[in-house]
């Protein structure tokens, strides 16, 4: 009897850990596909040449965060066994009656509406290999707010990782002599000065508002969910105001819809509901994996940007910065037990 209850419980756990195998599996085809996607048809969007005016990015940032809300208020909703009087209860309990709890998210939201608008001027200048390879910066960023506010440690090797991660996103922003690139560009395709500044100051951005709101996620026990509405809530005012004061006039002549397609419908599903996939699947995702999603996203943005988009020339110094940055992201998160970073979705 002994020995039967033993085979069951050896079986189990066999089973328990090819389960667990299997979300890991689906957690970096996830991760992939989220990161490579929002970055290739965002770039694809903001270059497409068609007969209408093109869509404004504020009204997009708009959408995306109306989008969020709903979609966070709907996983409520079902956190509660799909009751409309508890749904109605816990709402008003965490928002309405706690309003100093819902003015701390105040700040990081308008930060991470200030980051959505630049990633699509970013992303309007650069072409999606460069915007992926620069964009991880944000590690370097991230880490630093998390040193000075958090009071977190960094391993040798992470600080070695930091370095290289500058110096291979210094290489790729390396300027270029080919004629090719140059000859090549499109004539939407703006400053590259511009995209490298919005990028610098998105990662910044974002190092400290995640940093932010992981520290407020810390100090509470509110639901992610509840968190990311209330962000969502200040998101969608400060995307309000932001529409209103640089593209009203435009929405006045033509609405805030103008110049939306599939593609651009794409781009806001992309950005208001990825990060809630990611966020629901980051805790079965160690470093080593969200380090494979990033090398594989870089890969698959800068064969797709080369052969599809045709927007991108690449050089040796753009492959060995990008070579150095994948091994910063190995790197960083080879040394300690990180906690888990609670993204804002």
């Amino acid at each position: 009897m002994q020995r039967r209850g033993a085979v069951k419980v050896k079986a189990s756990k066999r089973a328990a850990d090819m389960a667990s195998s299997q979300l890991k599996y689906l957690s970096l085809g996830v991760l992939v596909f989220q990161t490579t996607s929002l970055v290739l048809t965002m770039r694809y969007s903001r270059t497409l040449q068609g007969d209408g005016p093109r869509y404004l990015a504020s009204s997009a940032v708009v959408v995306a965060e109306l989008m969020k809300i709903v979609a966070c208020v709907l996983l409520v909703f079902k956190e509660h066994s799909y009751s409309v009087r508890a749904l109605n209860s816990i709402l008003r309990q965490e928002i309405l009656q706690k309003p100093v709890e819902t003015l701390k998210l105040a700040i990081p939201s308008g930060i991470y509406t200030l980051q959505n608008n630049l990633l699509y001027v970013a992303l309007s200048n650069l072409d999606a290999a460069t915007y992926q390879v620069t964009y991880q910066l944000k590690i370097l960023t991230t880490a630093l707010f998390s040193v000075s506010m958090l009071g977190r440690k960094l391993g040798i090797y992470q600080w070695l990782s930091l370095l290289i991660l500058m110096g291979g996103v210094a290489l790729v922003q390396w300027p270029s002599d080919s004629a090719v690139s140059s000859e090549k560009e499109p004539a939407s395709a703006g400053s590259q000065f511009v995209g490298v500044a919005a990028v610098l100051v998105a990662c910044c951005s974002s190092g400290f508002a995640g940093v932010y709101f992981e520290k407020i996620l810390k100090e509470s026990k509110q639901s992610v969910w509840i968190r990311n509405i209330q962000l969502g809530m200040f998101g969608l005012v400060f995307g309000l105001f932001g529409m209103l004061a640089y593209d009203g006039e435009r929405v006045r002549e033509a609405g805030m819809f103008q110049g939306y397609s599939t593609v651009t419908w794409t781009v806001v599903a992309l950005q208001a509901l990825g990060g809630l996939v990611i966020a629901a699947v980051i805790k079965y995702a160690d470093n080593i994996l969200k380090g494979f999603a990033t090398s594989l996203s870089i890969i698959l943005s800068t064969l797709i940007s080369y052969f599809l988009l045709q927007d991108f020339e690449p050089t040796s110094v753009f492959f060995l910065g990008a070579i150095l940055v994948i091994m910063a992201t190995f790197l960083y998160g080879y040394e300690g037990k990180s906690s888990p970073n609670p993204s804002r979705a």
